[in-house]
C-alpha cells in the first residue's frame, strides 16, 4: 500500500469527505482504500457515513449492493441497516440525522466521509437546503389526484410548471412528483428554488466525484446490465420474498427501488424473471443518466475517472493538503 503525500509527520485531513457519482463507478470501494490510506502514518481516524437512500433499509442488501460487514474492513459505517422496510424515508429526515452523526464523528476528532449516489440526500447534507412547509389537505388532494390519475399524469403537469424540477425527477416517482406540485402551490415559486443551493456549503468539505468517461460509457452500460443480472441470480427474488413479511409492499419508498419493485412484480406473477431483469437494466441506466444530471452541477467537485489505476492516489491528494 503506498503511502500518503510526503511531508513527514501527522497529515492534516479536511473535516469532512464525500465521495458521490452514478452507480456502478466504484464510491465504496474507493471509500473503504481512501479510509484506510488516511489512517496511514499517524492520520485521523475516519468513519463513513451512507448516503444511498435504498442502503437506509435493513435487509434490502443485493439489490443495493450494499457491503457486507465482513467487507467493511472494520472500518465504522453509519446510516445503514436504520429503517424498516416499511417506515418512509425522507429528505429531511436523512439531512437531519446525517449532519448530526457527521458533527459527532468530527467531535471524536476523527473524518467522516460520506458516501453515495443519492443525489438529492446528498446536497441536502453538503450544501444550504431548507425545507419548504407542508399542508395535509393540500397534499392528500394530491395524492388522490395520484392515485387516481398516476404519477405520470401529474408529472406532465409538474412538467408543464416546472420543467427543470420535472427533468431531476423521475415520473414514476409519484411521491416525489406530489411533493414538487405540494412546494410550488404553497410557495407559489418553482420547486426548482427550493433545491440545494450547490454553491454555499454546510460545512467545508471535499467532495470527490466519480465517473466514467465518455469513451467507457458503453462499458458502464454492460457491468450495471450485468450487476442487474447477477441480483437475481443470486437471491435477490428470495429477499424481496422475506421483505414481504416484514411490510415491504406497504411501505412507500423501499418497495419502489429499482430491482424491488420488479422482483415484487415477479411474485405477484405479473412479470416475467426474464421482463423484470430487462426492465431493471433500463431503468438503472435512466437512474445513471439522471445522477448525471444532478452531480454535473457540482462545479468545486474534484472530477476523477473511475477505474483509473491512479484513482486512490488522486483521491488522497484532492483531500491531504501536501
Amino acid at each position: 500500500m503506498t503511502g500518503l503525500p510526503p511531508g513527514g509527520g501527522r497529515q492534516t485531513a479536511p473535516p469532512l469527505v464525500a465521495i458521490a457519482g452514478p452507480t456502478g463507478t466504484g464510491k465504496s470501494g474507493l471509500s473503504l482504500e481512501l479510509a484506510e490510506r488516511l489512517t496511514a502514518h499517524g492520520g485521523p481516524p475516519v468513519e463513513i457515513v451512507n448516503a444511498d437512500a435504498m442502503q437506509l433499509y435493513r435487509g434490502m442488501d443485493i439489490g443495493t449492493a450494499k457491503l457486507a460487514v465482513e467487507e467493511r474492513r472494520g472500518i465504522p459505517h453509519h446510516l445503514l441497516d436504520v429503517l424498516e422496510v416499511s417506515e418512509a424515508s425522507t429528505v429531511a429526515d436523512y439531512q437531519a440525522d446525517a449532519r448530526a452523526v457527521i458533527a459527532d464523528i468530527q467531535s471524536r476528532g476523527a473524518v467522516p466521509i460520506l458516501v453515495g449516489g443519492s443525489g438529492l440526500y446528498l446536497s441536502a447534507v453538503l450544501h444550504d437546503f431548507r425545507f419548504p412547509g407542508t399542508d395535509p389537505a393540500l397534499r392528500a388532494a394530491l395524492e388522490e389526484e395520484l392515485a387516481a390519475l398516476g404519477s405520470e399524469t401529474l408529472w406532465q403537469r409538474l412538467r408543464d410548471r416546472d420543467a427543470e424540477a420535472a427533468a431531476a425527477i423521475d415520473s414514476g416517482n409519484g411521491r416525489r412528483v406530489v411533493r414538487a406540485l405540494e412546494v410550488i402551490q404553497l410557495t407559489g415559486r418553482p420547486y426548482s428554488a427550493s433545491l440545494p443551493d450547490e454553491s454555499r456549503q454546510w460545512r467545508p468539505a471535499t467532495v470527490l466525484l466519480l465517473d466514467v468517461p465518455a469513451s467507457g460509457r458503453e462499458g458502464l452500460k454492460e457491468v450495471l446490465a450485468g450487476r442487474a443480472r447477477g441480483m437475481f441470480a443470486g437471491g435477490l427474488l428470495d429477499e424481496v420474498r422475506a421483505l414481504r413479511d416484514r411490510g415491504l409492499e406497504q411501505g412507500v419508498t423501499a418497495r419502489r427501488a429499482i430491482g424491488y419493485a420488479q422482483a415484487l412484480a415477479v411474485l405477484r406473477g405479473r412479470q416475467s424473471l426474464e421482463e423484470a431483469v430487462d426492465e431493471t437494466i433500463q431503468l438503472t441506466w435512466r437512474y445513471v443518466r439522471r445522477q448525471r444530471s444532478w452531480f454535473a452541477r457540482w462545479g468545486d467537485a474534484v472530477r476523477l475517472p473511475a477505474g483509473d489505476p491512479g484513482l486512490v492516489d488522486a483521491a488522497v491528494s484532492a483531500v491531504v493538503p501536501r
